[in-house]
């Protein structure tokens, strides 16, 4: 959330929350439902596909572990990006890296890693985008900007 976030204005200098999952009224608050709404259908961030699961880890396990969570996705954004892009796949990285579990991540980079040794950078880009492609679809995620 950037500054002039509605949700900061609502959350943290009105009621003082460190984040609106911690609002006692985040479950019926229409603000946040029209956000989920549209994200789920309409959103160019595809974060909003698994915006209500991270609320829910943030309020069982606390922003430090999200936190930590994010650092890891970060690591292996980093790896795919500098061994399997091909100038091309920058944002379908990222959007697998924000919606796919740490473990399909790492196991889909391990595959990649072991199956492409001698593709040139573009084939192991594909190789790459179809594993990731195959989760995201048992999964029911996009793994592409959404307008």
């Amino acid at each position: 959330m950037a500054a002039g976030c509605s949700f900061i204005t609502c959350a943290v200098k009105r009621k003082g929350l460190e984040f609106c999952g911690d609002c006692t009224e985040n479950e019926n608050c229409e603000k946040w439902e029209k956000h989920r709404d549209t994200g789920r259908k309409y959103d160019s961030f595809t974060c909003y596909q698994k915006l209500e699961d991270n609320i829910a880890f943030i309020q069982k396990n606390g922003l430090d572990e999200f936190a930590k969570v994010q650092q890891l996705r970060e690591e292996i954004l980093k790896k795919m990006l500098q061994e399997f892009n091909e100038g091309r796949s920058k944002t379908y990285y990222c959007i697998a890296s924000t919606v796919l579990e740490i473990e399909e991540l790492e196991a889909a980079l391990k595959q990649a890693r072991e199956s492409t040794k001698k593709l040139d950078l573009k084939g192991k880009a594909r190789f790459l985008h179809a594993i990731l492609e195959d989760v995201a679809e048992k999964k029911q995620y996009c793994l592409k900007l959404r307008k």
